[in-house]
C-alpha cells in the first residue's frame, strides 16, 4: 500500500524524463529572451552627455608637464568639492551627481572627459558641463603655481539617443543566457540508473536453429 504514490509519481514524471533535450533548450531560450525583453521594455532609458576641457601650459612649463596635470585633474574632477561647486548650477544633489558623472583622461592627450548619465537628455548635458566649469574654476585658480590652466575644449550637447541597451540587444542577451543555463543543467545532470523496481531485462532464449544445433552435439 505504501508503494502506491511513489509509483504514481514516477509514472506521472516519467513523460518529462522523455522530453528531448532540444525541448528544454528550446523552452529556456524562449523564457529568457521573454525575460530579459520585459527587462529592456520596463527599465527607463538614460541618456550620457560629455564635456571636454584640455590643459594647457602656461609661460615656458613643458607639454608632458601639462599631460600630468590633466591626469590628476581627472581623479579630482568627481571630488567632493568640485562636486559641491557644480550642485547648484546643476540644479541636484550633490549624491546624485556623486552617481551620474563620471571623469576620464587620456594618456596621450592632455584631456579630461566629464560625463553625466540621466533619464533626462537635458539633465545629463546640465550636470556635464556644470561639473566641467567647477573644475575648470579650481584648477585655474591655482595656475600661478602650477603654471597649467583649465579650458573648455567641448560643451556637452543634449543627447538625442539614450545610451542604454534597448528591449530587443535585452532580449537577445536573455534567450542566450536562458539557452546556456538549461544547456549546462542538462550536462549536469545525474545520468538514470535502474532501480531495484524496475523490470529486469528479459533472459534471451536461443533460436530453434541454435537449441537443434545443441542437441545434435550431445
Amino acid at each position: 500500500m505504501t508503494d502506491t504514490p511513489t509509483r504514481k509519481r514516477r509514472l506521472s514524471l516519467a513523460p518529462l524524463k522523455r522530453l528531448p533535450s532540444w525541448s528544454v533548450l528550446a523552452a529556456g531560450t524562449l523564457v529568457g529572451g521573454l525575460s530579459g525583453g520585459g527587462y529592456g521594455m520596463l527599465t527607463p532609458p538614460t541618456y550620457t552627455a560629455t564635456s571636454y576641457v584640455v590643459a594647457v601650459p602656461t609661460g615656458k612649463t613643458e607639454v608632458n608637464s601639462a599631460l600630468g596635470f590633466a591626469q590628476a585633474y581627472g581623479r579630482v574632477a568627481t571630488q567632493l568639492t568640485v562636486l559641491a561647486d557644480a550642485r547648484e548650477r546643476a540644479g541636484v544633489p550633490v549624491r546624485t551627481l556623486q552617481r551620474s558623472v563620471q571623469a576620464a583622461t587620456s594618456p596621450d592627450a592632455p584631456m579630461v572627459a566629464v560625463s553625466a548619465t540621466s533619464s533626462r537628455p537635458g539633465l545629463a548635458s546640465d550636470m556635464a558641463n556644470a561639473v566641467s566649469r567647477a573644475l575648470t574654476r579650481q584648477a585655474n585658480a591655482a595656475k600661478g603655481s602650477t603654471h597649467v590652466q583649465l579650458v573648455q575644449f567641448s560643451k556637452a550637447s543634449k543627447p538625442t539617443e539614450p545610451t542604454s541597451a534597448s528591449s530587443k540587444v535585452t532580449a537577445v542577451v536573455g534567450a542566450c543566457a536562458g539557452g546556456l543555463l538549461c544547456g549546462l543543467a542538462l550536462l549536469a545532470r545525474p545520468r538514470r540508473t535502474r532501480r531495484d523496481d524496475d523490470p529486469a531485462p528479459a533472459a534471451s532464449v536461443p533460436g530453434p536453429a541454435a537449441a537443434a544445433d545443441a542437441r545434435g552435439r550431445r
